[in-house]
């Protein structure tokens, strides 16, 4: 069992069964939809249904029966919603990753892993720091796929020590609050960027009052104040459970986001006939001539499609290879073949929740040139 990560997506691509089957399956395990586990194993057996009369290999047959035992012997829910389980006896691939988000049901039967809706949670979920803040206390916590990878927490002077100092006598009161003040955000600010020196994060969200948040953001590092991401309704009493809500919420937004900006920069691309490409039949093109740099795919799309088995060009239509016009074979799903000859070329992909992206046809790439 693993926890989704980077190099795992990219392992996963790289994995071919070498005629035999690989078996991909998603299964939505989310216990606000299926509060007893019966109701996910009647989804698993209606996929099982649909595939098995379809493909009499006795490899399949028994990578369909070891997902159904797998997942039929009980899956610990307090922190998965989703299943990705990968299989191919053949080549002793067996890899089940759980995953923090709800997945679209799925069994997918290829001659390689279908990593598209693992690549699209993987993005929702990069490393994220969270600096939460009040006048005495700071905690700095990074998370990376829900779980907790970095905590650090430092507390300072209390201005109620002020008065037994007889500061207040000698009207002192105000001007040592505002230096012990000053200096505690200094230490949590100094503090926020050491644990980002020493692991990383691509995101930060800072919970502190009102007051004190734009002092709070403008004495960040402007490595730090570049990947701030928004402000949290938190303190740091908050329960690490409250934060880590709070944390799914901020990176959903912030990947919303991001997928707008990439999609505005594809649509300019499109608009001025530069370096980008829209709709399914363009975007493969791109791909079988090695000009992709980023490739953008509306998460779930789906198409049949064509393969070129001597060359492996990519496209929407056939049978014949439009460059050579050699004859080709169906895929039955050339969006997850675009998806994977992208990583296999280098390319970053981005699996989005657009709706201008839909307009433009589901898929698009900016373009290397």
């Amino acid at each position: 069992m693993a926890v989704i990560s980077e190099d795992i997506v990219r392992e996963l691509a790289g994995v071919r069964g070498n005629g035999a089957p690989v078996t991909t399956c998603y299964l939505d395990v989310d216990g606000r939809r299926h509060r007893a586990k019966s109701g996910y194993e009647q989804t698993l057996g209606r996929l099982m249904r649909e595939v098995r009369p379809a493909r009499d290999d006795v490899r399949l047959q028994r990578d369909l029966d070891r997902i159904e035992r797998y997942v039929r012997s009980g899956i610990d829910r307090s922190r998965t919603r989703g299943l990705a389980i990968f299989a191919c006896s053949a080549t002793d691939l067996w890899r089940v990753v759980n995953l923090p988000v709800p997945v679209r049901d799925q069994l997918i039967v290829n001659d390689a892993p279908a990593v598209g809706q693992l690549r699209a949670a993987l993005e929702t979920f990069g490393r994220f720091g969270v600096l939460l803040l009040s006048r005495q206390r700071a905690r700095v916590l990074v998370f990376e796929v829900d779980q907790v990878v970095a905590k650090e927490e430092l507390s300072s002077e209390s201005t109620r020590d002020i008065d037994v100092r007889g500061e207040k006598e000698r009207g002192e009161v105000q001007g040592k609050a505002e230096a012990l003040e000053h200096a505690h955000l200094r230490r949590a600010v100094d503090l926020t960027f050491d644990v980002w020196q020493r692991c990383g994060f691509d995101h930060l969200a800072v919970a502190a009052p009102d007051d004190l948040v734009r002092s709070v953001e403008h004495s960040l590092h402007p490595y730090l104040r570049e990947r701030l991401t928004g402000r949290l309704p938190l303190t740091p009493g908050c329960s690490l459970e409250d934060v880590r809500q709070a944390v799914r919420d901020a990176e959903v937004r912030a990947e919303r986001a991001h997928e707008a900006a990439l999609v505005d920069r594809l649509r300019a691309a499109v608009g001025a006939g530069g370096r980008g490409v829209a709709g399914l039949d363009d975007t493969l093109a791109a791909l079988s001539d090695h000009r992709v740099e980023t490739l953008l795919v509306s998460n779930g799309y789906r198409e049949e499609g064509w393969r070129c088995p001597s060359t492996g060009r990519l496209a929407g239509r056939g049978p014949k290879n439009p460059v050579s016009g050699e004859p080709m074979e169906r895929v039955a799903d050339v969006v997850e073949e675009a998806v994977q000859e992208a990583f296999a070329l280098g390319c970053t992909v981005e699996v989005c929740e657009n709706a201008d992206l839909d307009v433009l046809g589901r898929m698009g790439a900016l373009l290397r040139f």
